[in-house]
Order: C-alpha cells, then structure tokens, then sequence
C-alpha cells in the first residue's frame, strides 16, 4: 500500500498546492511531530535529501539516543546532524532572562527561546549545505511557527520554509495513526518539551479545564503533600543579576547550568515549581499550559528581590515596563529584532549592582528568606529605621509642606471634595 492509500486509511487526502522541494534541513528533535515530518518530505514534497538537525538545548541522553535511533528507523541517520548548545542557552540566553525577570504571563520564557537558537542552528545547516528549504514540525495552531519562521527568514532569507503538519491540518490522533501505519515509533501519552530552565508538558493538548496533570508526568515537581517532612536550607549568591554560587547540605555549584540543573531536583522535590495557567498565543487563542520549572521560580524571585534591594526607586518601577516588553518579544519570536537587542541593552545596564547573598528555606512548596545581604543594597537602617537617629525627623517638614503645594493649590479651584 502506498502512501496516498495510507493516508486514505486514516481519512485524510493529500493537500493541493504543495510546494516542491529538493534538499531541506529540518528542525528535527526526535518526537512524534518532527519525525513525521521527514516522512512526508520524502513522501509527499519531492525532497530527494533530507538532513535532520537536532539542536540540543537541554535534552538527556536517552532523548538523544532515542532521536538518533528513530533517523535509523525513518532512513535518514547517515544525514543527522547533532549541534550541542546547552552552554550557549544557559551563558547567553537563560542569563538575559534572570536579568529580565523573565515572565510571559507567568510563564518563564524557556522554549520561547529555545525554538528561536534551534531556528538559527537549522537555518546555518541549510545554507552550508546549499538546501532549498526548512522544515519544521509546527502545527498551525501554535506559537513556535512564528518563532521558527521569524528566524528562518532572519539567516536564510531565500529559501523555502515548509511546514507539513500544518499542510496537512493533522490533528495529534491523525499523526499518531499515520506514524503507526509508518512503523515510526512514538511516545505515548502527553507530549513534553524539555529544557534546562523550563519543561512544558502536553502543550496545547490540556483542553480539559477540569483535568489534572498526573504526578507521575512531572520529573522534578513533587505535590507538597508527597514533599519531605523537614525543609532544606540553601545559599544563592548573585553577581551581576546572575547566580554564582548556589550551596545546600555540603554541596557547592558555581557553574550556572550545575545552578540550574541541581535547583530544578532540589526545589523540585520540595514541591517548588509547577506552574498551571491560562496562556494568550500569538494569535490570540487562550489554551491551558502546564509547565515545571523549580529552578526558575527560586532564582527569578530571589533576582526580583535583590533588585528591590539593590536599584533605586526610579529603575524598579521603570525596569517592570521594560522587562515586560522583552518576555513579549521573545515569546513573539523576536529574538533578532532590533528592538529587543536595545532593550537587553537597557536590561544589562541595571544589573552592574545586582549583587548579593541569599539564605532560603524550602518546605511543601514554600520559599521563606531568611537572610539577605548586599554589599551594594540601597537599605540604610541607620537612616532610616524609627529606632535611630540617621537624620533629624524636623528636616523632613518643609519637604512635606512643599510637597502638599500642590493639594493646596486643587482645593482653591474645584473646592473640597465631598
């Protein structure tokens, strides 16, 4: 049976209009989207060579092996190529969002900007290899199209992004049954995107408001009623806006991506870090996003903290408008636009104080903090404490009498309000 019969069978007919392709780099990470996709490449697109990319930005090595095996499967291993960027995301990219309290609706920006680095990688592969084409996984109902293709286009202008689910207006089940008159193997049960700062699970597919997302689904969140009984203790220093050292129970991490990867375990297992929200896509579209991310939630509210601390008055009510319009460009898939590049600029800028020493406790899904402390810190007790005399409290009157001017000036006018 060929393919067209094997799409029939399914209930599906092959699109008109598709475009005609000859060698196309694909952003392939092994799942049950991307393999497919090399599949209807070949099938359906006249592809004559397809090189799948895998960029890994955070991925395990059972992940990896599992898409090095399933290339074997589809034909296509001799042309895999794996590109590692893991230092590069957690060095370049994860540490501009810690400065930018990174927060999209609650959200911590994670594959956001993972699908843009992965565009970038996939599109340099296309024209080293002198491709026609890039293809990608997405379906048309989500955001990652736009990130893809706003980087597609940014490092390869001229070719021809192709994008097959989306053709095809597959729905999960449809791609699961094809796969399985394939022979292309799957994983089973919700779907899952992983990263070192945030792992997403069964994005797009929670359309239950009632459901909840198993336990089991999660590899670092633990339900607080599960949690240990006694808390754990640990030191966070920050230079710069960025965690540089992180200890707990005897152990030491100085490298931020050791940082990261032990925070998401150990807050994880003290039931810090789930995150289960109303999201507003690109296009509009409300959907339901479950995501875990333990070792995000510690740093990015110990960041926002030791801004409070350390900037003054003015940068941290102004800072919040700028970090919200960098969270929104980077989930919009502008990553390369020059607007956010100004605004990292901006962002970099406050962060030459950002330093301090944090002792927290974590317990059932709570974060107390029990110690603060900042060389840099703008808090003056001496100043400022009722219990001492940092300046003589008469000095403050004609501040305030000038201040009150203007009231003064409003009640002649429009009189006493009622």
């Amino acid at each position: 049976m060929g393919a067209r019969e094997d799409l029939e069978a399914i209930g599906k007919e092959v699109p008109e209009g598709l475009p005609k392709v000859k060698k196309v780099a694909v952003a392939y990470s092994g799942g049950l989207d991307s393999a497919l996709v090399i599949r209807l490449l070949q099938e359906f697109y006249g592809a004559e060579e397809v090189i799948p990319v895998t960029v890994n930005v955070g991925l395990d090595e059972e992940e990896l092996e599992n898409a090095r095996k399933k290339a074997e499967i589809i034909g296509v291993a001799d042309k895999w190529r794996l590109i590692d960027r893991v230092d590069e995301f957690v060095n370049e990219w994860v540490t501009k969002a810690i400065r930018a309290n990174a927060s999209y609706e609650g959200y911590p920006v994670s594959t956001s900007m993972t699908r843009q680095l992965i565009a970038r990688e996939v599109a340099k592969v296309a024209v080293e290899e002198g491709c026609d084409a890039l293809a990608e996984g997405s379906t048309g109902k989500g955001n990652d199209q736009f990130r893809m293709h706003h980087v597609f286009k940014t490092f390869a202008p001229d070719l021809t992004v192709v994008l097959p689910i989306r053709d095809f207006n597959f729905t999960r089940q449809e791609e699961m049954a094809l796969c399985e008159r394939w022979g292309i193997p799957y994983k089973r049960g919700i779907g899952d995107d992983r990263t070192l700062w945030c792992r997403s699970i069964g994005s797009g597919e929670v359309d239950n408001l009632k459901m909840q997302v198993p336990p089991e689904e999660y590899i670092w969140w633990v339900p607080p009623e599960k949690a240990p009984d006694e808390p754990v203790e640990l030191e966070i220093e920050f230079d710069k806006g960025i965690p540089v050292r992180c200890a707990v129970d005897g152990q030491e991490w100085t490298d931020l991506k050791d940082i990261i990867e032990n925070l998401n375990v150990i807050a994880g297992r003290h039931g810090i870090g789930k995150i289960d929200m109303f999201e507003d896509g690109i296009m509009g579209l409300k959907s339901r996003e479950v995501y875990e991310a333990p070792a995000a939630k510690v740093i990015l509210a110990l960041h926002k903290d030791l801004e409070q601390l350390c900037l003054t008055k003015d940068e941290v009510l102004f800072k919040p408008i700028i970090d919200e319009k960098w969270a929104y460009m980077v989930y919009h898939g502008g990553w390369y636009h020059p607007l956010k590049r100004a605004l990292d600029a901006f962002i970099e800028a406050t962060q030459e104080f950002v330093r301090g020493r944090y002792r927290v406790r974590l317990y059932k899904g709570t974060m107390d903090i029990l110690e603060r402390e900042s060389d840099v810190g703008l808090f003056a007790p001496e100043i400022r404490s009722l219990a001492r005399r940092g300046f003589d409290q008469r000095d403050a009157g004609p501040m305030v009498k000038i201040s009150a001017l203007q009231y003064e000036i409003l009640a002649r006018r429009r009189g006493r309000p009622e």
